[in-house]
């Protein structure tokens, strides 16, 4: 399986700048990432992994993976981790129309209430970025009306595109509609962050040694590095391997690591 573990200087440029590769290269800190959990097995032995190291780190989630295994994602935040949204079906981006695209979005967010996104696979169309980055977000505030004394409240949602008491439908994999309502906040979240990374593992790959896999992640990490492993059964085999000793080594040589 072709990837390239390091992210060329000329594919960041390919995409528009507001995409988040690498984070300051001034700082001695490493921020690690996870993709496509929460599933059992994996992503508790990763937090353990972690704790044991001091570690923190950044959880794109899947939606369907949250809401089959709501414990686990309950433990990544109780552990201090950060989340990050991971669409609410894996969905490729190059393959799939904008408006679908967002809603699936969308559903993940209703679940995450997160300010990232990291798009799977890291294939996303411009016109999805600009979706994602400009109107991804529906954010309401709820404003109420003391004067009428417990009676019914104003909900007024600030968004571009001007949806009130709306909903969004989207068809599944299996071409079942559902509807997403957008939920009232009593706050504006911040507007929403697309990352990337400089450094793949390789790790979902099951042709690649799990040494392989290791000296990929030494060799190329450095300061302010984002770099992705997967929380899945496909790469349980070298993240199992990896892991623990990248930890161990990046420990010794003195880097934090770091949230995004």
């Amino acid at each position: 399986m072709f990837f390239l573990t390091k992210t060329p200087y000329l594919l960041k440029k390919f995409y528009p700048k507001q995409l988040i590769w690498n984070k300051s290269r001034a700082e001695k800190v490493i921020y690690l990432t996870f993709d496509d959990g929460p599933i059992p097995i994996v992503t508790p032995w990763v937090i353990k992994t972690l704790k044991n190291f001091n570690a923190k780190a950044t959880f794109f989630c899947i939606g369907d993976n949250i809401t089959k295994h709501p414990e686990i994602f309950e433990q990544l935040k109780a552990d201090g981790h950060t989340i990050g949204n991971h669409t609410f079906n894996h969905l490729k981006g190059w393959k799939t129309d904008d408006e679908t695209y967002l809603a699936n979005f969308l559903k993940c967010q209703e679940l995450t209430q997160t300010n990232l996104f990291r798009p799977p696979y890291g294939r996303i169309k411009k016109s999805q970025i600009e979706k994602i980055l400009n109107n991804g977000y529906q954010v309401a505030s709820i404003e109420y009306q003391d004067d009428l004394k417990g009676q019914e409240s104003s909900i007024k949602y600030q968004d571009d595109l001007q949806i009130q008491e709306s909903s969004i439908k989207y068809q599944d994999d299996l071409q079942s509609p559902y509807t997403l309502n957008p939920k009232p906040q009593t706050s504006i979240k911040p507007h929403i962050s697309i990352i990337m990374w400089d450094v793949l593992s390789g790790d979902f790959d099951p042709s690649l040694k799990p040494e392989k896999c290791l000296r990929n992640v030494l060799n190329y990490t450095e300061n302010g590095s984002v770099v992705v492993f997967h929380d899945s059964l496909k790469a349980w085999d070298r993240l199992e391997f990896v892991l623990p000793k990248v930890l161990e080594v990046w420990r010794d040589e003195g880097f934090e690591f770091g949230v995004l």
